[in-house]
């Protein structure tokens, strides 16, 4: 088996803001191990203004995944108002190594 196997896949990069009760509840954790877990590249951290924010990297199917999960279920404790998504493109190649939580 070749190692371009996603040579024809569909690759997106985006950007995520998330407002709500997000911080102070393990959202940066469990958002890097959802990303992880989908086998997906980005980073997440936290803002001044009380939201999270990040970039999400990967095959189209599993970045619209995260979406959803960023967008509806985030950790046990959050309370998501409100999910915005930004600068979603076509990628050819990956930015990021892995999913990573930034200070």
């Amino acid at each position: 088996m070749s190692d371009v196997v996603n040579a024809d896949a569909k690759m997106l990069s985006l950007d995520f803001e998330i407002f709500g009760r997000v911080q102070g509840v393990c959202f940066r954790m469990y958002t890097e191990e959802a990303g992880r877990k989908l086998g997906l590249s980005g980073w997440v951290k936290n803002t001044r203004q009380g939201t999270v924010v990040g970039q999400v990297q990967g095959a189209a199917d599993k970045v619209n995944t995260m979406k959803k999960w960023l967008s509806t279920v985030g950790s046990p404790s959050s309370r998501i108002d409100r999910a915005d998504f930004s600068n979603e493109k076509k990628i050819s190649k990956l930015d990021f190594k892995g999913f990573s939580t930034r200070f």
